[in-house]
């Protein structure tokens, strides 16, 4: 059975299943507070908020799947994701300016490369929670 409750502040329906909401209204003090201390701070939260959102688009974890797999020049990124390269390009730069990605070059030809080791585990932990749904 589904219960409807209506949010005046945004007037959109939402609908809340039975079974995914508690019945009564009890809250526990001790376990708020504890919760509550454990928040991070809202510029932490909007910079992590960032990340994920740049993170979002499949292009660029495809870039960084790529990456996670060692150095990577520019033109053999383009090549592998059927992109052009300036294109590929502009992704580049949305990831290193969020700290994800950083360039090294070599004579004429840059190369990237993720800019640590949790990169690379966000996108281990993706795919893996992936193949377990």
């Amino acid at each position: 059975m589904n219960s409807y409750a209506t949010n005046p502040m945004s007037k959109t329906t939402i609908i809340v299943r039975e079974g995914e909401s508690c019945e009564v209204t009890c809250i526990n003090p001790g376990k708020v507070r504890s919760l509550a201390r454990s928040l991070p701070k809202a510029s932490t939260v909007e910079r992590i908020s960032g990340i994920f959102q740049i993170m979002g688009d499949s292009s660029r974890l495809k870039i960084l799947h790529c990456l996670s797999q060692g150095d990577v020049c520019v033109c053999d990124l383009s090549a592998v994701l059927g992109m052009n390269v300036s294109a590929v390009s502009h992704q580049l730069r949305l990831l290193r300016a969020l700290n994800l990605v950083k360039p090294k070059r070599e004579g004429r030809i840059v190369y990237y490369s993720l800019s640590n080791q949790h990169v690379g585990e966000l996108m281990k932990m993706g795919l893996e929670h992936e193949r377990e749904n």
